[in-house]
């Protein structure tokens, strides 16, 4: 059990008796940084690692501010705040996560560079230990296929900015195990997060499938002049009830990750619904990705 009730910005859940109690990330960015503090915060002794000192500081240094905000807001309690930073420990060495119950990887979406992380994974930590990957569109069967478990690796797809998001996506690949499904569901509960269960490996999975689509509709629509980003986003505010239009998400979560997202889901499917349109491409190609460059569809 957690050594005290920690004060969540959702509610926490109580640590079932079979979860483990050491967790290891694998890359400092956003996603990895958002999964250790959550973590963290829930009572996981954390290791984060990434490949150099620079971005393990800046990881760091976000989850303090991270921290920091939540109890400015009232959020946090200042002590269990000071508690879950002390729980995260950072390396470069990823030697040093060989003893984590769960292996959290949160890297770029290219599946050459998971595949070199998973098989020094394989080799590293111990025959229980569940390989998970943050990927939002790689399927998990290929991720696994260079490991000799795939029946211990699974999808845990968290969403950005994780402090904030409840929900959290976990994937069955070709071979993934009951047990380690209920692990990784244990986890994600552990540390306040909502679970839906993808139970075929398709690329892209539920919710980056379903993302995707509309985002690529969306583009083609401005492309093509028949109404303005505010107008796309605006029909899906108020028409559907979302909460964020498409063109909006996408210059949130950034133009670049949605294109190559739906490239993936394009080659594994082949499904013209997935094409994103020349203005995503070149958009990209200008370095309009969004709010991290300050223009894509909107400007900031």
């Amino acid at each position: 059990m957690n050594p005290r009730e920690l004060k969540r910005t959702g509610e926490q859940k109580p640590r079932g008796a079979n979860v483990a109690r050491k967790l290891a990330v694998i890359g400092a960015g956003l996603m990895g940084s958002g999964i250790a503090q959550v973590s963290a915060q829930a009572g996981w002794d954390v290791v984060l690692r990434d490949v150099t000192d620079a971005a393990l500081t800046r990881g760091r240094d976000g989850i303090k501010a991270s921290y920091d905000k939540f109890v400015a807001k009232g959020k946090l309690e200042a002590a269990d705040a000071e508690a879950a930073l002390a729980r995260i420990t950072t390396t470069t060495d990823l030697d040093a996560v060989a003893d984590a119950d769960i292996v959290v990887e949160a890297v770029f979406e290219k599946l050459e560079v998971k595949h070199e992380i998973f098989r020094t994974l394989d080799k590293v930590v111990g025959e229980h230990t569940v390989l998970a990957s943050n990927t939002s569109a790689i399927p998990i069967t290929k991720i696994a296929a260079v490991t000799e478990r795939p029946e211990r690796v699974v999808g845990v797809h968290f969403f950005s900015p994780v402090p904030m998001m409840q929900l959290c996506e976990l994937v069955r690949g070709y071979k993934t195990s009951d047990e380690t499904l209920a692990t990784a569901r244990e986890f994600a509960e552990s540390v306040g997060k909502t679970c839906i269960v993808v139970n075929r490996d398709v690329a892209g999975f539920v919710t980056t499938r379903l993302i995707s689509a509309l985002v690529v509709e969306a583009a083609k629509l401005y492309e093509s002049g028949v109404a303005t980003a505010e107008d796309i986003d605006i029909a899906c505010k108020l028409g559907f009830g979302h909460a964020m239009g498409p063109l909006a998400t996408a210059d949130l979560t950034g133009v670049d990750i949605l294109l190559h997202a739906t490239s993936n889901i394009y080659t594994e499917s082949q499904d013209e619904k997935f094409a994103a349109p020349e203005l995503m491409r070149r958009m990209v190609d200008a370095g309009d990705i969004g709010r991290k460059s300050g223009q894509g569809f909107y400007t900031y």
